[in-house]
């Protein structure tokens, strides 16, 4: 098997990972742990296996100049962005969550025009207002009859703002991934998230009854940690090393079909008509936004 199937393979499942993880995070959230305990839990678990993996690679020495510049990338690509997707993910529901972070690309053209001044043209213009049209749309009319009301419309937001805070890291990282080890950038990005998310999930993490959690919800917690959190990074990496960052970017388009099959499956959520369209429309936009314009060639 070459090397490019098989990284093909690590996308793939790191994909079908993030798909299932909607519907296991909400399993254990709000009921058995909140969500801000639940970020402690797996931001802490990251910790400690990224600088175990650190251990085994060759040390290498940040410059005293990024150390702020993690420490920002940190802000927006762990701490707002996993706390506002668990706590928005904890009020609404898994096909919502999941189509709402399709718009991560639509977001990364915004702060990259903003932040480095990078050319968006007419045709991504309209991608990023189509694509906010149905991410409105989601938000403020996306719940069922049996949802949660405001609550589910709160929660749409706040994954949207997990979507965007994505995003600018994104932007933010960027150099900072070329310039460093994978393992030692994300080893520090995890250590500072950690710093950052204890007063938020300090209250939380004390009131979680461990004894009355059941079993089956222990497995839920420890495949967050463990796989979403650790293995879908690892692969992702691999599947970079291998394959052309468009086809890495193209499998988070197949999260919301995963996501929704397997809440669908297990019954936690249901379809209904402005999720559809919403979905549709945000597809749209992001199609307008990565569809590359130039000129055709001969």
């Amino acid at each position: 098997m070459n090397k490019r199937v098989l990284a093909l393979i690590a996308v793939s499942i790191a994909t079908l990972i993030y798909g299932v993880t909607f519907t296991i995070a909400k399993e254990v959230m709000p009921l058995y742990i909140k969500p801000y305990a639940f970020i402690f839990l797996r931001v802490s678990g990251g910790t400690m296996v990224f600088w175990f993996a650190g251990l085994f690679i060759k040390p290498q020495k940040i410059d005293k100049e990024d150390y702020k510049k993690i420490l920002l990338a940190s802000f927006f690509g762990i701490t707002l962005n996993m706390l506002a997707f668990f706590k928005g993910l904890s009020l609404t529901t898994p096909i919502s969550a999941s189509v709402m972070m399709v718009t991560s690309p639509i977001m990364v053209l915004i702060f990259s025009s903003i932040l480095i001044r990078k050319g968006i043209g007419r045709q991504r213009i309209l991608g990023v207002f189509i694509g906010l049209v149905g991410a409105v749309l989601l938000i403020t009319h996306g719940n069922s009859s049996h949802d949660n009301g405001d609550n589910n419309n709160l929660g749409n937001f706040l994954v949207f703002l997990n979507a965007a805070s994505y995003g600018l890291y994104l932007v933010l990282a960027k150099n900072l991934i070329a310039k460093y080890n994978p393992i030692v950038f994300v080893k520090w990005l995890y250590l500072f998230g950690l710093i950052f998310v204890i007063p938020f999930s300090y209250h939380e993490i004390t009131e979680v009854v461990w004894q009355d959690i059941p079993r089956n919800m222990y497995w839920n917690i420890g495949f967050v940690i463990i796989f979403t959190t650790c293995v879908t990074y690892l692969f992702n990496l691999y599947g970079l090393s291998k394959l052309k960052p468009t086809t890495v970017s193209v499998f988070i388009y197949l999260q919301p079909v995963i996501a929704t099959i397997y809440a669908l499956i297990v019954g936690s959520d249901s379809l209904n008509l402005i999720k559809i369209s919403a979905t549709i429309i945000i597809f749209l936009g992001v199609y307008l936004v990565t569809k590359q314009v130039g000129k055709p060639t001969k």
